[in-house]
């Protein structure tokens, strides 16, 4: 089999286009979750802690160095959030999943003896109508 064939075969293969689609969403998820921190929670945050801009927390290190620590909390207040919505998603998943595996559990198969029986059963009531 040719490298080519193979590489076909494994890219249109469902899970290999799923974690494709995923991780766009996940990266147009992240910028609105970006923007959600910048822009909407750390004003307000700010404003609590007297009029304090976060991304303008800096520790100079020289006249060209810096360390940002504004944008690092707002790094992980973005963190925070986005790791937030990953685990509720995976916990409705997960819950529904367990629904699913219930449902399917309560209601089994009809063995070949029980569908053969229920067979028998409609063509004796059948001939009792006749």
């Amino acid at each position: 089999m040719s490298i080519t064939k193979e590489f076909k075969e494994f890219a249109v293969k469902g899970n290999v286009i799923d974690l494709a689609v995923a991780v766009v969403v996940g990266a147009a998820f992240a910028k609105i979750v970006s923007s959600l921190v910048s822009d909407i929670v750390m004003p307000p945050v700010g404003a609590l802690f007297g009029g304090v801009n976060f991304t303008e927390i800096k520790i100079a290190l020289g006249e060209s160095a810096t360390i940002n620590i504004g944008n690092f909390i707002q790094t992980i207040v973005d963190f925070l959030i986005i790791s937030g919505a990953i685990f509720f998603a995976i916990k409705i998943i997960n819950r529904m999943k367990k629904k699913e595996e219930k449902a399917a559990e309560k209601q089994p198969e009809p063995t070949k003896e029980e569908i053969l029986l229920a067979e028998i059963r409609d063509i004796l009531k059948s001939r009792q109508g006749n």
